[in-house]
């Protein structure tokens, strides 16, 4: 009894997170597409070496 006890609690508790990290994830998602709606699509800088440049003024 007290084993599937514990299975139980164990099952809620994966479950409840893995409900949790995939609101975080959508939710990061819709940030990211909401600044990029209001901000503009990132923008290309010319890379080297497959990295951004980093733009001085």
């Amino acid at each position: 009894m007290r084993t599937k006890l514990i299975l139980a609690i164990i099952a809620v508790v994966i479950s409840f997170s893995a409900t949790s990290l995939w609101f975080l994830i959508s939710e990061r998602q819709e940030a990211q597409k909401r600044h990029e709606k209001f901000f503009g699509s990132t923008k290309e800088y010319p890379t080297s070496g497959g990295e951004k440049m980093k733009i001085e003024w």
